[in-house]
Formats: structure tokens, sequence, C-alpha cells
């Protein structure tokens, strides 16, 4: 029987500039997307990328610097699922309609992220200092360059737009929303509501989402 080997991959010297900090993020992203925001861990990521650990400091100084950068790069992904639902709907159907399924389809992809992708959702949402808010290195949007936070609130202003919710209950809907959404999310995934809920997710996420839009 041929045992399994497990010498790390001996160290690279060859990558171009840009290169090494693209592969240590994708070594992350497949850290958290496995374990969490707890395995991004930079001696791993370099272990995986092929290079001395001493290479990764170029490009991230710390543990915590590569853990931002997987954390903004998970709630991209967030977004980018979010997108792919608003994309699925029909631009045909009523304005009043149109922004009722606007926000249904944000939280669906919401939901269905944090069952998925759960590794990753948790990175995404990890505590932190930090606003959802990205910049240029560290980037937060889907292609169509807003955010998850900034996904929900236009679709929220969709439904002002379209006479659905008044405007004076359009400030702060978006934290109620969110609230709602992201707590179902977390008793599935991290809490007692696993083995309850987790096999009929979509049903009660569909349930809470019309609490959700007729609670605004």
């Amino acid at each position: 029987m041929t045992a399994i080997s497990t010498i790390a991959p001996s160290p690279r010297s060859t990558y171009r500039h840009g290169d090494l900090r693209r592969t240590l993020l994708e070594a992350g992203i497949e850290l958290a997307r496995r374990g969490g925001p707890d395995a991004v861990v930079l001696r791993e990521a370099t272990r995986r990328a092929g290079v001395a650990p001493n290479a990764a400091y170029r490009h991230f100084a710390s543990r915590q610097a590569l853990l931002q950068a997987v954390r903004a790069a998970a709630l991209s992904a967030v977004a980018r699922a979010m997108e792919d639902e608003l994309a699925t709907l029909s631009p045909d159907l009523p304005p009043a309609d149109f922004a009722r399924a606007s926000v249904r389809a944000v939280g669906t992809a919401y939901l269905r992220f944090a069952q998925t992708e759960t590794g990753l959702f948790r990175t995404a949402f990890a505590a932190s200092d930090k606003l959802l808010q990205g910049t240029p290195e560290l980037p937060t949007a889907g292609p169509g360059g807003l955010n998850p936070f900034e996904l929900l609130g236009a679709a929220l202003d969709r439904l002002v737009q379209a006479g659905v919710m008044p405007p004076e209950r359009r400030p702060g809907a978006e934290f109620l929303a969110w609230s709602a959404v992201h707590g179902l999310a977390m008793l599935v995934i991290d809490g007692p509501l696993a083995s309850v809920v987790g096999p009929q997710m979509q049903r009660i996420g569909q349930r809470l989402l019309d609490m959700v839009e007729k609670g605004l």
C-alpha cells in the first residue's frame, strides 16, 4: 500500500508581482469555506501557496489582514448571489410586484448562501469593527457595484418608489429586515434550529420573508 504523502509543497520564488497576493487570498477563501473565520491562518495559506511564511508578509502583514481580505471576498460573494437571484426576476412584472419580488430575492439569496456556503457566510459576518463598505483594496460589492447591505437598501427603495411602502417607514427598514433574516440564518447554521428548520429552510425562509414584507 502506498502511503499518502504529507510533505508540504516546496516553496516557490517565481510568482509575479500580484500573483502571490491573489494565490494567498484564494487559499484563505478556501480555508474559510471549509472552516469559517477561525480557519483562516496565514501560515496555512502560505503552505498551500507553496511559499515560505516570510513571503506572505509583503502582502498581508498579519493573520488579521488576510482575514479582512477574505471577509471582503466573502461579502462580495454574498452580493453576487443576491444579484444572481435578482436577475431571475421578470422585468415585465408590474412595479409593485417587482419591488416585492426584489426584497424577496435578496432575502432568499441570503438564506441560501448561509446554508450552502456556511463557512464563507460565517466569515462574511464575523464580529468586526469594520463596516460592510469596501475599499479599492478590499472590495465587498458584487459585479453591479453594490455590497449586500446596499442591495437590500435598493430593494427597499423600490418598495417606496412603487408605492408599496410609505416613505415615512423607509428610514431604518434595512436594519429590521436584515436582523430578521440574519437571525434565522444563524439559528439554523449555528443554533438550536439546525435539525428542526434546516431541512425546510427554504419554506420557513419564505414565510419569514412574508412576515418581513408585511411588517415593513
